[in-house]
């Protein structure tokens, strides 16, 4: 019995290691991009408000274009971790290949597209006359290396799978080092500007998608013969399947962050200034909840692809309790932390004050957000990505959405109301999305155990 035990602890332990040493790669990696794109922001901000403007204009556009290749992200790693769970290393290598192919075809078709809509995109989106053609042109300049984006998220996903975070790690912070120094040069020395910028990022996404690749060729696990590189019906219609639910979660969620950003512009500058600011620094704090749904996703399909449904309940109860540990703790620290981060990012006193107050009642509810994370990234591990869709959809637009226009429309409430909407969003999807796993019978069902 006590040998049965010890068995039983060393699993456990060994699944907490697992999440830990896979998750802290990705966290570190999450923090210091976000970090370096706050210096890209101030970098280009120095430029003035044209600038910044032309920049930021087509900021939602990326956003949606970029939800493409980091839905078929998801599907990569769920299948080939699933595989990699199961031991077929043949299964490993065609969904391998046919994972490259994805990722360059999605690459070509979003850079043909991007480049050829360029001129179009800054007048769709409101642009003033002044600042159309610089934005345009900056739009255009970093939809140049939309392969190499592609390839960078997909086959750094890939890579992740095997239970290697690292690698993609110091890719992505190399590429992120490095945009920051070319910004330098070629905005400030060279006098580029906006243009600047704009050919720093490009030649870091280059950079970026180069070097994963040559480490997605070089991993053992993953590698193929070119001869074998060719379409695969079965494998490619089920990375559709999966990507496709991820890409309307995406979709929906981007959308409805512009009309609930929207909603708060008519109650003046001062207060969408702090509600923007606000929101911009709460993301840091939600890195660790992302971290860990990344390397919860990996061994959720890992233990799927073994067929090991003991395994799949500890993986699943040991990232639940490890994620809201975390959100716990990087919600204290946002608590105390909230004025001199607003300070950080605005001189104006009221604006730093409003925001801090925001910052403060959104803490409280940081451990349902990483509750929320979590269950997402077991949906995704497990490839049932629908689910997580509906819930998303209608938890963003029937909660959030609906209850914050209603408040601010109708009951001509403040912004504190607004932030109340915006965390019964996050509580009602972390609710909605755990739910089912309260079920004993809902789990056998997802998972059926190999005998």
């Amino acid at each position: 019995m006590k040998e049965l035990q010890n068995k039983k602890e060393g699993i456990r332990q060994s699944i907490f290691w697992s999440l830990v040493t896979l998750s802290i790669p990705t966290i570190l990696e999450q923090m210091l991009s976000t970090l370096l794109q706050y210096v890209d922001t101030a970098m280009v901000g120095r430029l003035g408000e044209n600038a910044t403007a032309s920049v930021s204009v087509t900021t939602t556009v990326t956003w949606l274009i970029s939800s493409v290749p980091a839905a078929l992200s998801i599907a990569a790693l769920s299948l080939i971790a699933q595989a990699v769970g199961s031991g077929d290393k043949e299964k490993i290598k065609r969904v391998a290949s046919q994972v490259l192919l994805l990722a360059a075809i999605c690459g070509l078709v979003l850079g043909g597209v991007s480049m050829a809509l360029s001129s179009y995109i800054p007048v769709w989106m409101g642009a003033d006359v002044s600042i159309q053609k610089q934005a345009s042109t900056y739009f255009f300049i970093i939809s140049v290396p939309m392969v190499f984006r592609s390839c960078s998220s997909i086959l750094g996903a890939s890579i992740r799978a095997t239970k290697d975070a690292k690698t993609p790690m110091v890719i992505n912070l190399c590429a992120n080092f490095l945009n920051v120094g070319l910004n330098y040069v070629l905005i400030y020395t060279l006098a580029l500007g906006v243009n600047g910028a704009a050919i720093a990022s490009a030649i870091s996404y280059g950079l970026a998608g180069i070097c994963m690749f040559a480490a997605f060729r070089k991993k053992e696990l993953l590698h193929f013969a070119w001869k074998d590189c060719r379409w695969d019906r079965p494998i490619a219609e089920e990375c559709v399947r999966i990507s496709i639910p991820v890409l309307g979660t995406n979709v929906a969620s981007c959308f409805g962050y512009v009309v609930f950003a929207s909603l708060v512009t008519g109650m003046g500058n001062t207060i969408f200034a702090a509600h923007s600011i606000a929101v911009t620094a709460e993301t840091i704090f939600y890195i660790p909840g992302y971290g860990l749904r990344m390397a919860t996703s990996t061994l959720v399909g890992i233990s799927l692809g073994e067929g090991n449904r003991k395994k799949f309940e500890q993986v699943c109860r040991l990232s639940v309790a490890l994620t809201i540990g975390m959100m716990i703790l990087s919600g204290v620290v946002l608590y105390f932390a909230a004025y001199p981060l607003m300070c950080l990012f605005t001189p104006s006193e009221q604006a730093a004050r409003i925001g801090s107050e925001m910052l403060r009642l959104v803490a409280f509810s940081e451990p349902f957000f990483g509750l929320m994370v979590v269950m997402e990234g077991i949906f995704y591990g497990l490839g049932r990505p629908k689910y997580a869709f509906y819930v998303e959809t209608i938890s963003m637009w029937g909660v959030r959405i609906l209850l914050t226009y209603v408040c601010v429309r109708i009951w001509h409430l403040g912004l504190r109301e607004v932030w109340y909407c915006m965390i019964a969003d996050n509580v009602c999807k972390a609710v909605l999305l755990a739910a089912p796993f309260l079920s004993g019978g809902y789990r056998k069902k997802l998972f059926p155990e190999k005998k």
